[in-house]
């Protein structure tokens, strides 16, 4: 017998008391476990009888090996009793645990948030704002195939502005060379501005084999906090001046991509860039409409348990693209003068909005009747295997579980749901 009651935070607490002979067949089995573990002389291992159990293991420690059995059986029947979509393990609280007794406990469970209301479509419409590509675009993209095929001569004279120069370099503070502040072989192409500012300029007229020494000072927003503002000493020397040929833009231009005219390249580029920037609208678009209706939808209270896991999913992604970008995580914290608790605490309100959108799109997909059949989910997992290889068996097992079937469900009901509500709000 159980009793449920709603606690604030989106809790659901169980209470549960069971008479002594509801426990039998939980302590048989324990009785099982323990005979089985630890055979009693006599007895065939996990066959003694429960008084024979009791004389040799003591009743209480029967009565504690059977008590997890219990709260599992009974917390599985409340939960689908009452419904109740709960999130994570429960915590237990055992309150009386007395043989010949009944055995009382109670559990205590976060549950999945819920939409309260829905938002009316009609108030949440976001008219899509297309671009048509301009033909400087187009001239902006030729222009970056140029420089991808740009060719490099060595010269014997000045650098000029237009040049590559390759240098041996050697960035000191105080005398002392800063971490990573020694290399050879730096190539810097003096017309780009990606380098310490004044670098480039102090390489202009630089002949091969002469050194240059001079003091620049390091951005204020350098990443590296200790630097950031300060003045570093730079001691050069140029070991190549290379003069950079960009190809014309013609048709053997266009024929070296694989494309008949410069006129068919325009026509591909522009194509290409009206793609690339309808996707961008469609997105932005798609983020102000997810934003629209989920400032009009009413939900219940968020546990802090999925808050605190949606938080941390966020602060892995971060982690993991300030890590790909080449940038150590701390060197990153340092340039925007955050710790990592700061940076968790900035996440909060972003986490909510984002679960609470989660939970319209599956309240959405309940309204509509919106489902994915098992034929479909399992024609995508099997696209998905087909791209990976027959003898990577770890991760073909983990395509074939259950967990992942239910997260391509999932994945694909959300995307339904959200095509049809771009058709519903977005003109």
């Amino acid at each position: 017998m159980y009793t449920s009651e709603l606690l604030p935070k989106s809790e659901i607490k169980f209470s549960f008391e069971l008479s002594w002979d509801e426990t039998k067949p939980f302590r048989d089995e324990a009785v099982r476990e323990l005979s089985q573990a630890r055979p009693i002389p006599g007895f065939r291992p996990g066959h003694a009888s429960y008084e024979d159990a009791k004389r040799h293991f003591g009743e209480m420690k029967i009565l504690e090996t059977a008590l997890e059995r219990i709260v599992r059986a009974e917390y599985v029947k409340a939960v689908l009793g009452e419904k109740a979509e709960t999130v994570g393990s429960p915590q237990v609280s055992v309150d009386v645990l007395t043989p010949d007794q009944p055995i009382k406990f109670s559990t205590v469970t976060p549950i999945a948030p819920q939409a309260t209301k829905l938002p009316e479509l009609k108030n949440c419409s976001v008219l899509k704002a297309s671009k048509p590509v301009q033909d400087a675009q187009v001239e902006e993209a030729i222009d970056e195939m140029r420089r991808m095929r740009r060719t490099e001569a060595r010269v014997e004279r000045a650098a000029t502005m237009e040049d590559l120069v390759i240098v041996d370099m050697e960035m000191t503070r105080g005398g002392v060379i800063l971490e990573g502040g020694k290399g050879s072989d730096y190539r810097v192409y003096l017309n780009e501005s990606h380098y310490v500012p004044g670098l480039t300029q102090k390489l202009e007229g630089i002949k091969a084999g002469e050194e240059r020494t001079f003091t620049l000072p390091f951005p204020e927003q350098h990443f590296q906090k200790h630097l950031a503002g300060k003045d570093v000493d730079f001691k050069v020397k140029a070991t190549g001046v290379f003069e950079l040929a960009m190809p014309k833009v013609d048709d053997e231009f266009a024929k070296g991509v694989g494309l008949e005219s410069i006129d068919k390249l325009r026509e591909v580029l522009k194509s290409n860039l009206q793609i690339e920037s309808d996707k961008k609208s469609s997105d932005a678009a798609e983020i102000e409409m997810l934003e629209k209706l989920t400032d009009n939808a009413s939900f219940t209270e968020i546990p802090e348990l999925l808050i605190n896991e949606e938080v941390r999913r966020m602060m892995h992604e971060l982690q993991h693209g300030v890590e790909d970008q080449g940038m150590k995580w701390e060197d990153y914290l340092s340039s925007i003068k955050k710790t990592a608790d700061d940076l968790r605490l900035d996440f909060v309100k972003q986490a909510i909005r984002r679960i609470q959108t989660a939970v319209l799109i599956k309240a959405f997909a309940k309204e509509q009747n919106i489902e994915v059949s098992e034929e479909e989910i399992h024609a995508e997992i099997d696209r998905i295997l087909e791209q990976v290889p027959a003898n990577d068996t770890e991760t073909r097992e983990r395509l074939a579980s259950p967990d992942y079937h239910e997260y391509v469900a999932i994945t694909m009901r959300n995307r339904q749901v959200l095509e049809w509500l771009k058709k519903e709000c977005i003109k």
